[in-house]
């Protein structure tokens, strides 16, 4: 395939089945190295799971741990963690056993030392994952004896959710990186309300029963249930309503 062919040439090698080293535990020296002074972007999901994995709502998560930082997309603001301001730049997840929000880590930090990249051949086509191995020189993870290949390594981190997730937020973010403001311009009402779909899941679910939302569309009733009870559900269905008022369309279907 093109895309295939285009990243060998540059120098990215998709790993495909092909099995690599690595395992991360305590008794490597290196145990805890990558929670200090770490430039780490938190996705609409990771903000989910963290906050509920610290018992408190969306909002106090992203006024606490977390500031905005203008990066890759010129059209909407990135979210990063927020780091002690102790000598050693620490997460503030970090403490003296390890990762206190370990079943909850975020995606950034499940997933290494494996990187995806989402492809397609062309704009109509089905966008591919492509895997790739990445190596910090301080980890010493590298050098441990457990062969995994990607699939394993995915179980083990317990990826599924994250993954998925993560490639709807990939293509709203895509969305958002073409500039659907327009003349409104950033930080505009648009704007703020996609921020807040993205970001404040419980402030956006008071706005649709403000708003009455889920009643303008065709959705069965126990899909409802789903998105009214359900933060991962209730995400889901505001990608899909951005995608329906930036563009005009959506897999939502009007009453």
């Amino acid at each position: 395939m093109e895309i295939e062919k285009k990243m060998i040439e540059e120098g990215m090698v998709p790993l495909g089945n092909s099995e690599f080293p690595f395992e991360c535990h305590a008794g490597v020296s290196c145990f805890t190295l990558c929670c200090r002074n770490v430039n780490l972007t938190l996705y609409p999901y990771d903000v989910i799971r963290l906050k509920k994995s610290l018992n408190i709502d969306s909002e106090e998560f992203m006024r606490n741990y977390t500031f905005i930082q203008k990066e890759h997309n010129p059209f909407f603001p990135s979210v990063k963690l927020k780091l002690l301001k102790d000598d050693k730049k620490s997460c503030p997840f970090l403490n003296e056993k390890g990762c206190s929000v370990y079943k909850d880590r975020p995606s950034a930090c499940r997933t290494y030392p494996v990187e995806v990249a989402v492809g397609r051949e062309n704009i109509d086509s089905v966008p591919k994952e492509y895997f790739f191995l990445t190596h910090h020189s301080y980890c010493l993870g590298h050098g441990e004896e457990k062969i995994q290949t990607v699939k394993q390594w995915s179980r083990s981190q317990k990826l599924h959710d994250f993954n998925l997730m993560n490639r709807l937020w990939a293509e709203v973010d895509a969305l958002f990186a073409s500039n659907p403001w327009k003349g409104e311009g950033a930080g505009g009402e648009k704007q703020q309300i996609a921020f807040m779909v993205c970001y404040n899941i419980d402030s956006f679910r008071k706005f649709i029963q403000l708003h009455k939302l889920i009643q303008q569309f065709r959705i069965e009733k126990s899909t409802k249930k789903r998105i009214l009870s359900d933060d991962s559900e209730l995400l889901k269905f505001g990608f899909e309503w951005l995608k329906l008022i930036l563009t005009g369309k959506s897999s939502l279907m009007m009453r």
